[in-house]
């Protein structure tokens, strides 16, 4: 099945996801901007860049910026465990490293049922919220990488 055959099989009007685990909530993000999913590997550190950023790998060759999601998302931090992850996002052209708790599975979310984002939180973070959706398994958070990755302190060390 190429991609073009599953974006032919979805329901009109959803999109699909990948969902992760930070601090017992579920996110997601579009599938479309994930290239892959690591397990987790060296990360060198990078002196003098905000605490959300754990530093950089070596992924076959290029040197790719990893950043803590709890931290960026100002949740409680913890230390990686065997089952933390490193997804490797496509942003701008870029591929950026997040590391979240757990990686879970590829979900349709059909667009009628994504919310807005609540006013919870402080606007520092409610901003990277796209949306939150329910389902049997609780809620959802649907994260805006673009806005994620978009502060003008993120920007400038994009070129590390």
């Amino acid at each position: 099945m190429t991609a073009s055959d599953s974006r032919a099989s979805q329901p009109v009007g959803s999109s699909s996801y990948v969902t992760f685990s930070l601090a017992d909530e579920t996110y997601a993000i579009d599938v479309l901007q994930v290239q892959e999913v690591l397990k987790l590997t060296e990360i060198a550190p990078v002196p003098g860049v905000p605490d959300y950023i754990l530093g950089i790998i070596n992924l076959r060759g290029d040197v790719v910026t990893v950043i803590d999601a709890r931290r960026r998302l100002s949740l409680p931090v913890r230390e990686p465990d065997e089952a933390s992850r490193i997804v490797i996002i496509d942003v701008d052209n870029q591929n950026i490293g997040i590391l979240v708790d757990s990686v879970a599975e590829v979900v349709q979310i059909p667009a009628a049922s994504i919310d807005p984002a609540p006013a919870v939180g402080n606007d520092q973070t409610s901003r990277f919220i796209l949306g939150v959706t329910s389902s049997d398994d609780g809620l959802t958070i649907l994260i805006d990488l673009n806005k994620l990755l978009s502060d003008e302190e993120w920007a400038s060390l994009r070129e590390l």
